[in-house]
């Protein structure tokens, strides 16, 4: 009884480990717990610890204003990952566009939860060291992209 309970105790702080706000937008997130869990089993896979990660959900306008003042990119993107990780725990603010995601779930064909999860994971992907600036490097995440989502059928 008292693993079980140790378990239940481990389970309900990772979910506090990662929450989700509405900057802008008003679309809610489905599904949260599982989400929740989700990420933190990226990261046990991944060997890293969890801080404490937030999701932002914003608008196209609200992220490129991020876009335009932190990294002087012009552009508009699904997400941006800030890095707040210390020696000991992976930690950031991961601010992600409901509207690019709409968008880009349209022109993959997909459906815009899968969209919007494999952004998800996208910025725990940053946050552990991955990159997607080459070629390479967006092979190897899309890769990690696609397993970890596999795992949450």
């Amino acid at each position: 009884m008292e693993l079980k309970k140790q378990k239940l105790a481990l389970s309900q702080s990772l979910i506090k480990s990662v929450v989700f706000n509405n900057v802008d937008v008003s679309y809610r997130i489905k599904g949260k717990k599982k989400i929740s869990l989700w990420v933190s089993l990226i990261l046990r896979k991944e060997l890293k610890s969890i801080g404490l990660i937030s999701y932002n959900l914003c608008s196209d306008e609200f992220l490129l204003n991020i876009n335009k003042t932190y990294l002087k990119h012009g552009t508009y993107t699904d997400i941006i990952t800030f890095d707040l990780s210390d020696a000991e725990y992976i930690s950031g603010d991961i601010y992600i566009s409901i509207d690019r995601v709409k968008e880009n779930a349209f022109l993959l064909a997909v459906p815009f939860q899968e969209e919007l999860l494999r952004v998800i994971g996208h910025g725990i992907l940053h946050l552990c060291g991955y990159n997607d600036k080459t070629i390479n490097e967006k092979r190897i995440m899309r890769k990690k992209e696609n397993h970890y989502l596999s795992l949450l059928v």
